[in-house]
């Protein structure tokens, strides 16, 4: 894929599942990239991801050369947000085939602080950083007005609801299977009440699996009803289980925890975490292809 000129966007997949998208490609969450985003308005940007219909990836100069080496932005169709977990880790895949990224390690700027990336050469996949999780626990009253809006029984056996976050507050919904999980719902017209009531960005019902968890983001207000893949929501759900559950995931920085996500939207998705190990928090990957 040719680097495009300034001001406008290539095209990837990210966190394409390679065991399920099959030979339609629609697998992963697209990524409209703007590789040279000098000079573009934040209008401009927000114009762009509206176009497109996707978040949006642009990528500037740092303001600070010495302890950067991008400067990332991120909008959705209806407005800028600070981080993209997708979005980060498809720009940086795309500069390493570009060859504008060529050391083992980088860091980039956004809008919710610094973001370490490391390659892995063997996958071919750009891991990026996320702090530990921070936890909030929700009571019975907010529990129950998840599952209305869920459309789905507050008594269910092991429904449970926290709202967690590593870049931005995503409430967190356990359900006991993936069938319970892809029967769902929602009430779409009254997701974003509900999130400004709970302080939420995005409602994350998910089920565990035995290496992983399968899982469905509905976002407050992004311009879309469902999200293929959310790889903040999915580094917030394994800070969760790691620190906080009752089965914790595992702490060996080579164990792969998958979130599948996307299912029920007929576009597979597979974001990989694992734990960061040289800090507090983990890292967060998947593969990556251009959207043909």
């Amino acid at each position: 894929m040719p680097e495009p000129r300034a001001g406008e966007a290539a095209l990837l997949r990210v966190f394409v599942d390679p065991a399920q998208s099959g030979e339609g490609g629609r697998g992963g969450n697209p990524v409209p990239l703007v590789l040279d985003a000098t000079g573009m308005s934040a209008d401009a940007m927000r114009e762009l991801a509206a176009r497109q219909g996707h978040e949006s990836s642009f990528v500037l100069p740092p303001e600070d050369p010495a302890a950067h080496d991008w400067r990332l932005r991120f909008f959705v169709p209806g407005h800028e947000m600070e981080m993209c977990g997708h979005a980060t880790v498809g720009t940086l895949w795309a500069l390493r085939q570009w060859g504008r990224w060529t050391t083992p390690q980088a860091r980039v700027q956004t809008l919710s602080g610094s973001v370490d990336v490391s390659w892995d050469a063997a996958r071919g996949w750009a891991w990026v950083s996320q702090p530990a999780a921070t936890v909030q626990a929700l009571n019975d009253d907010q529990r129950d007005a998840i599952a209305r809006v869920l459309n789905i029984d507050p008594a269910l056996p092991g429904l449970h609801v926290v709202n967690a976050s590593t870049s931005r507050v995503k409430t967190l919904v356990r359900v006991p299977d993936a069938a319970t999980l892809d029967a769902i719902v929602p009430d779409l017209g009254a997701v974003e009440a509900l999130c400004d009531a709970i302080g939420s960005t995005g409602l994350y019902p998910y089920a565990l699996e035995a290496t992983g968890a399968t899982a469905r983001q509905f976002p407050k207000k992004s311009g879309y009803p469902e999200d293929a893949a959310t790889g903040i929501a999915a580094a917030a759900l394994w800070g969760y289980l790691h620190a906080h559950a009752d089965r914790p995931v595992t702490s060996a920085s080579d164990a792969l925890f998958t979130v599948r996500q996307g299912v029920a939207m007929g576009a597979p998705s597979a974001i990989q975490v694992r734990t960061r190990g040289d800090a507090p928090g983990c890292w967060l990957s998947g593969d990556v292809e251009w959207m043909r």
